[in-house]
Parts: C-alpha cells; structure tokens; sequence
C-alpha cells in the first residue's frame, strides 16, 4: 500500500502546496490535516481579513498556509507537540519525532528497552499504520541482537521478519509520481543490467565470520552479435534426408520421434512484464536481504564437503553429474536445484523459506525415482538444470531475462522429466494407458509432468510459490507449461523451423517464452554435445531404458519401437544420425537464437565496458572490418565433432564384425550339409 504524499488544498497565491511526509522509526501518532491546520488556527476573522487582502511587502509576496501567514522565504523550521516542521519554498514538509521519549531520530533502542521488548505477534499494529515502524525497527534490532547471542527460535524469527517486510512494503514510496521539475529532463534507464551470482550456499556455510560478504560470482558474459545466420531454407525435414545417409532403421526412429502430423498450436502472446516499484525494491530487497543474510549460516541448507566439491565445477559445459550423484548419495536434484535458486538469488527475491524448497526439492527427487528408470531419472534432471545453469550464466542470457522468468526456467528444468514412466509417448497411445485417455494422445509425458508438478506444489510444505503474487504466479505458471511442453520431441522440426524462419527477418523480435523454451529443449537433448565418457554413459543408459520398453512391447503383442530391439539396434549409426540430424542443428539455431537476441545488448554496453577496462569475452576482430564481431562461447561444437568421430570409428568396427560373422556363418553351412 503506498503512502502517498498529502495535499493541501489551501491557496497559496496562485498555486497550491504540497505537504510531504517523511517517516522515521520513532513515530508514535498520526496527525489529520484537519488537526494540523487547527494547531496552526488563530482566528476566523484575522483568516478572512488576510484572505479577503492578500497583501505583499516588497518583492517578498505573503502566503496564507492554513489560516497562519508566513512571509515566502527558503525555509522555516518550527515545533508543535514533539514534531518538526519544515516549510521550504511554500511546499511544508513534515519530520515527526515521539515527544513522550524525548529521542532524536537517529537514536537507536537501549538495552533496557530490548530486554522489556514482547515479541509476541498476535497483537501488533496494521502494518500500514505509523506506529508499525516504530514496532518493525525495535524488533529488527532485538533480533539481531538475539541472533548474536543465538537465543531466538526459529518460528519467532520467521513471524517478526515476515511482519518487519510486510511493513516495507506498505510505506514504500510511490515513484510513478512525476516529481520533477516543468524543465526537468527525465532520465533515461539503463540500457542492460549486468546481473550478478550469489556465493554459493557452500561457500557461506564454510565461511567461519557472517559478517564477512564474500565476493559475489561476476557473470558479465555478454553475447556478441551475429557473425553467420543459418538460412531458413536449410531445413532439416526428414523429407531432405537422401534415403542412403542413415540406415532405415535410424530414419524411421528419427521420424517416429521428432515429427508430427498436427501442428504446433499458437500461443496467445503475453502480456508485457510489469515492473515493480523501484524504491519498493529498494527498501523491501535490500532491507530484508539484510536481515536474512545475518541468519544464512543456520536457515539455509548445510552441503556435505564431497558435494562441495563436485560443485565448485558447476559453471563448466560438461559438468560430471555423475560424481554429483555419488557425492550426494543419490540426491543430486536436492543439492543442485537448491544452489541454483541461491545462486541466481531466487530464494530472496521471491520469499522462499528454506525448509519449504528442501520438501519441494526432495520430493521431485521421490518423484523421478519413482519408476527407476536408467535414462528418464533425477540423474537426467540434475543434468538438465545444470546445462541450462550454463546457457544463462555463461553465455549472458541471464541479462535478458527477469527474475520471475529465469525462477521459471530453473524451475521448469528440474520438473520437465518429473515422474516419467521410462516409455514414450507412442508407446502410451500405442498401449492405450490411462495417462494417454487422460491426456487424449496430446503430449502425453509432458502434460502429466507437468500437471503432477503443480499438484505437488499446492501442497503446504512443498509451495514454493505461497509468495507469489496473482501476476506473478499466472506468469510464472504460463512459462513453465511453455517451457516443458516444448520438450515433446515430435514438436522438434516445427520448433526449429520457426525460429530459424524468425532469425531471417532484418530486426527479428524473438519472445521471450520461445526462447527459454528452445533452450531447454537443446538442454534436454544435449548429452551428445558434452564429454565423450558422460555421452556414452548417457547413451548406455538411454539404450537400457529402450530395450525395456521393448520387452513391454514383446509382452503386450505391440510393434517393437524403433531402437527398442535389444536383439537388433545399430548403437553406433543411430548415434550418428542423432547427432547430425538432431542435436548438432539444434545446438546451431540455439546460439543463432542467443546472438541475434544478445548481441544488441551486448553493443549498447561496449562502450562503458571499454572504458572500464573490461573486455568483452570472446572478442573477434578481422582486419577487414572496422567493428568488431561477437560470438558466444560454443563448447558443445567441439565435443560433437570429437563424438561423432569416435562414433564412426565404433560404426565402423561394428560392420567390420558383422561382415565376418556373416561370412563365417556361410562358410560353416555346408559342411553341415555333408
């Protein structure tokens, strides 16, 4: 609720004035401007007699503020009850101070007043009310002297912060007031705000003085405009792949899997973000970050040091999550989701109470593990999170988004898997399961992921959004359904069709939701582009899940799926054809994508980052052009070359193999024969 500024409606001349209240924490009671201007009242027939003769003394002209005459000078300061008052340049600004304790402003408790100090919660004033700040100020400081001595308990800690933040919020200062001057310029907001990482969760607990505020993680990367485009008549339709490049076997997975008949229904566009109150933030953020960063080492989660250690890889493109899952005794989505919403300051900025984060995360972990799966598993979505931690992060497209919106891709990467049965969504139709009837065949897997999430998140120990307001949870709640539900696989062609046909326009404006969704979906699919010993243990696995599908499907009676055979599956070749049909185009339209969107943004901010003496990361410049070009960091290039060459080389000994038991095979016929 903002407290806005009261206005007189008393003649000043020909204007009006303004009286302006400033808050400080020692206020005890309200005055009315009825009871203020009595204060102020002499007489009514002095008030008509000035009012019916306004007079002027020199070029000094006289002013009637509330029935008492002031002559117009720069200011004039007098007390009434224990409240100053201040008038400058006809506006009367009020400083109110409690006259009953005699304190200057600036003074702060006794420890005689904190020892007397209740913190019972059940009988406070409204948090709208001025009293409230006398009582929210008081509190704060007994808490914090409290938390010193470690003798305050937790549930008392949590009632009076919720209380003191409630308070910032209703006095905040209302900045969609134009308080400028009629020749006053407005100024111009910044063009990129460059955000910043928290310390590790870890790291602050390792810390042995609170007091000391680590350096925060610098994540300045910025992305460079764009060097090459892709065309958009360079398609990757199945209907352009030569009949020969793959084997049949490759090329009807790759057309059960990533095609569609039906296509991809248009989203109604959303819309635009609304920004809260600057000061609001100022106060509330800064205020309350405070405070709970004086209480960090005891309410956030504790790390064991093994998955301390694995984490402080957690910024690298092949991340071992693997060794996570062994640090953390088969809890990597626990630890991982946890410092991610740290790290990005998620768990502040939205109100999120620890316990409540570590439930939620715990049991998206159950979740995962319901089904034990080899491939679809909370092993898969720590990976997930983790890439997509890498494409904000390191490749700067955290700037462009907001707060809410990334909160949405970190949680969106961590349930876009949750509770997956280990078959596809063919094999659900195909099978008629009650997920398919409840669903109608429609993404099938990604709407019960979906779905199962949000039911979890309705319960009270696992809501992580109870600090959401309406906006922001319809928001919040419109990303994440976007995000995972571009996870289907058989909306892949589509969805890379239209954002390379986006990219080709001359000034494309590419949404915010399409982006976040392609880039976890190149996450999704991206353990071809990492290490080759984390690909080849994905594609282990990921073949495991398959071929037990395709004993379920031997059982039922059902058509094998393709590369669900356990007796007839070409490993190397369906690789081959995965990373250059699928991944390895997908991964190229995705930093297309982050170019084209961050590379203006990175331009607008060259400049100051030069005079600063900060040089853009990978800077690239030729002599034959005068501006210099950006590219972010690729990574993954390197490990798909270095995969799929390896892959060949398998493919290559495997036909070798097959090729001689075939001959051996009709070598021994005929003697049998004989």
């Amino acid at each position: 609720m903002d407290k806005k500024a009261v206005e007189s409606n008393v003649p000043l001349g020909q204007g009006r004035g303004q009286v302006h209240r400033e808050r400080t924490p020692d206020l005890s009671s309200d005055l009315s401007f009825e009871e203020l201007r009595n204060r102020f009242d002499t007489s009514a027939t002095v008030r008509r007699e000035i009012m019916s003769k306004p007079s002027t003394h020199g070029s000094a002209t006289r002013q009637i503020v509330s029935g008492k005459i002031f002559k117009k000078c720069k200011s004039a300061t007098f007390q009434i009850d224990g409240a100053t008052y201040t008038i400058e340049q006809g506006a009367l600004t009020i400083v109110r101070r409690s006259s009953s304790r005699g304190k200057t402003e600036s003074s702060p408790p006794t420890d005689e007043q904190l020892d007397q100090l209740d913190l019972d919660t059940e009988h406070l004033p409204a948090v709208d009310t001025p009293d409230a700040c006398d009582k929210a100020a008081l509190r704060l400081r007994y808490l914090l002297r409290q938390l010193n001595r470690g003798e305050i308990p937790a549930e008392t800690l949590q009632k009076n912060l919720q209380y003191a933040a409630k308070v910032l919020e209703a006095v905040y200062i209302d900045e969609t007031k134009d308080r400028r001057g009629p020749e006053q310029p407005r100024m111009q907001p910044a063009t990129l705000h460059m955000r910043r990482l928290r310390t590790p969760c870890w790291a602050r607990c390792s810390v042995e003085k609170p007091n000391e505020a680590k350096p925060a993680v610098a994540r300045q990367q910025s992305a460079p405009t764009l060097v090459f485009r892709r065309l958009a008549d360079e398609d990757d339709e199945l209907s352009e792949v030569q009949p020969d490049a793959v084997p049949p076997e490759v090329r009807e997975w790759l057309a059960s899997t990533f095609t569609r008949q039906l296509a991809t229904a248009k989203r109604k566009s959303d819309e635009k973000p609304k920004f809260r109150s600057v000061a609001h933030a100022i106060r509330a953020g800064i205020f309350v970050d405070r405070i709970y960063r004086r209480v960090t080492n005891t309410a956030l989660m504790q790390f064991p040091q093994d998955v301390v250690r694995v984490l402080k890889t957690l910024d690298e493109w092949s991340f071992d999550v693997f060794a996570l899952h062994d640090a953390s005794a088969g809890q990597p989505v626990k630890y991982l989701g946890y410092e991610l919403l740290n790290r990005y300051g998620m768990i502040h900025k939205f109100k999120v109470p620890p316990t409540i984060l570590e439930n939620f995360l715990s049991r998206i972990e159950e979740g995962y593990c319901k089904f034990h799966n080899p491939y679809h598993n909370n092993l898969h979505a720590a990976d997930v999170a983790q890439t997509v931690h890498y494409m904000l992060c390191q490749t700067g497209l955290m700037n462009w988004l907001s707060d809410l919106e990334i909160f949405a891709t970190l949680v969106a990467a961590v349930i876009h898997d949750f509770e997956h049965t280990g078959t596809t969504n063919n094999f659900h139709v195909m099978s008629g399961s009650d997920t398919a009837l409840l669903y109608n065949d429609r993404a099938v897997l990604e709407n019960h992921h979906i779905s199962a999430a949000f039911r979890l998140i309705r319960d009270e120990e696992c809501n992580i959004l109870q600090n959401l307001s309406r906006d922001e949870f319809r928001e919040f709640r419109t990303l994440v359904i976007d995000m995972v539900l571009a996870t289907d696989m058989s909306f892949h062609f589509q969805q890379l069709k239209n954002m390379r046909s986006l990219l080709t326009l001359a000034e494309p404006t590419v949404d915010k939701s399409k982006a976040v969704s392609l880039v976890l979906h190149c996450c999704d699919i991206s353990h071809p582009a990492k290490r080759w010993d984390l690909h080849h243990r994905w594609t282990m696995s990921l073949l495991d899940e398959f071929f037990l599908q395709g004993d379920k499907e031997r059982e039922l009676g059902l058509p094998f799926s393709p590369l669900c055979d356990r007796n007839n599956t070409l490993v190397a070749e369906s690789q081959i054809g995965f990373i250059d049909f699928i991944v390895e185009p997908s991964m190229g339209v995705c930093a297309d994508m982050l170019e084209c969107i961050l590379g203006p943004l990175h331009s607008s901010t060259k400049n100051s980052s030069s005079s600063a003496g900060q040089e853009p990361i990978n800077e690239e410049s030729t002599g034959a052009e005068p501006i210099s070009k950006f590219k972010i960091k690729k990574p993954w290039v390197a490990c798909l070359t270095d995969n799929k060459k390896i892959w060949k080389e398998q493919a290559a000994k495997d036909a070798e193999a097959r090729a001689k038991l075939e001959e051996e095979t009709n070598g021994t016929s005929p003697p049998t024969e004989e």
